[in-house]
Formats: structure tokens, sequence, C-alpha cells
């Protein structure tokens, strides 16, 4: 065997090593795809009808495109903005519930543009959270869908709430992690990833703690509204509404 050909053969080794550290690093092949997406990638599942590798190969091609994106910190205030908004959200959620949806929506779509992901497109932006928290995302879908069904009439208070609820865990986790963000720079996004996983069982925590607390009367009074919203203990006082939806 030449020279020549032991090279060519060393070197393509080499190659195939540096391949395979690649994808091993990038998360590459179906299980870990499916590990890393987690309730994203069982619904990316469902879209395409069963059809496994085609879920695999878009999840792959958001983690392509995204994967390199790397979280900004929030200056202390924007912090302090951004967690105003979203408590005048909440308070006004009691007597406008479908201006506090609308307004929620566009809350997560700026405070995602400040936090690195695309600003350019509510598809674009959702495809980059999809990869980074793809176990909140799904919230800031359900808002932005229950805000088009609101303007137009077609969503109840409860589902209202409910829009507003799941939303507000892709808000936490967005502001939560920017308390985390080094002076000196952002992080990647893979960091943030991970950290959200570890708030998984307090927040499952949280919602078994609303679902012992319901009456079971079947009213949905905006007391429970605003105590399940976590609303400032104010608004709660003076709300006399009763059990008006």
């Amino acid at each position: 065997m030449s020279t020549g050909l032991i090279i060519t053969l060393i070197v393509a080794a080499v190659v195939v090593l540096a391949i395979a550290a690649f994808l091993a690093r990038r998360g590459g092949g179906p299980h870990s795809v499916k590990r890393r997406f987690g309730p994203e990638y069982e619904r990316t599942v469902a879209q395409h009808n069963g059809d496994t590798k085609a879920a695999e190969r878009e999840l792959s091609e958001r983690l392509r495109r995204h994967g390199e994106l790397r979280a900004k910190p929030l200056s202390p205030r924007e912090r302090e903005e951004y967690a105003a908004q979203w408590a005048t959200v909440q308070e006004r959620f009691v007597d406008a519930p479908v201006e506090a949806v609308v307004s929620a929506d566009r809350l997560l779509s700026r405070l995602a543009e400040a936090r690195g992901f695309p600003g350019d497109g509510y598809d674009e932006q959702v495809s980059a959270l999809s990869v980074h928290h793809p176990r909140r995302v799904q919230g800031y879908r359900e808002v932005h869908a229950v805000a088009v069904l609101a303007r137009e009439g077609q969503a109840d208070t409860e589902r209202l709430r409910e829009a507003l609820v799941h939303a507000r865990a892709l808000y936490e986790d967005l502001m939560e992690q920017s308390a985390h963000d080094s002076h000196g720079g952002g992080r990647p996004h893979e960091q943030d990833y991970e950290h959200s996983r570890e708030h998984d069982r307090d927040r499952e925590h949280d919602r078994a703690h609303d679902r012992a607390h319901a009456d079971g009367s079947g009213s949905r009074g905006h007391g429970r509204l605003s105590e399940r919203l976590h609303l400032p203990g104010a608004v709660r006082r003076h709300d006399t509404s009763g059990g008006r939806a």
C-alpha cells in the first residue's frame, strides 16, 4: 500500500470522527432529538401524522438554523419594564380579558426579540423558541391563536385564562434566565434550555395546587381567575364580581 493511500485513509477516518463528534455535540440522532425537544417532538410527530422520520427532519432543520443562538441579557431597566408590563396584563385581565391576552401575545414577542430570538416574523420566532424552550413554546402558540380568536369574539373567558396561564410559563423562563446572564455578554440558549428543565417539577406542583383548590361547582368567577393568575393582592381585594365570568 502506497504512502499516499495510507495518508488518504487516515484523513478520511479523521473527518468521519470529527463529523460524529460534531453530531454528538449538536444532539444528532433520533433519540437525542426526541430527548431534546420533549413535548415539541410529540407535537411535531402528530403534525406529520405519526411519521417520525419527517418530524425528526423538521426538528433537525430547526436545530441547524437556530441552535447557535445566544441569549442577550436584559438590562435592569428592561427587566423592570417587562415585569411591570406583565403585571399590568394580569391586572387588566379582570376587567378586559380580551385586551389582556392580546397584550400578552405582543409582550412575549417583544421579550423574545429582546432576548435574541428572531423578531422579523411570528413563525420564525416560534421556530427558534421551540429549539431553546421546547417545553414552554406551546404557551406562546396558544396565546397567539387565542388572541386572534378573541378579536373575532370566538374565545370565552376560561379559554382566555388558560392561554394567559400557559403564556406566563414562557414569560417566566425568559425573565428568569436573564437574571443568570453574565455582565460580559450573552450565553448560549442551550444553557437556557437546560435551565428551564429544572423548573418543570415546581410548575407541575403549582398546577396540582390549582387543581386542588378548584371548588368543583362549575363557576368561573373573577376571584378564582385572579388567584390562579397570581394577581396582586390589591386586585383580588377589589374584585367583587362574584360569579361573573
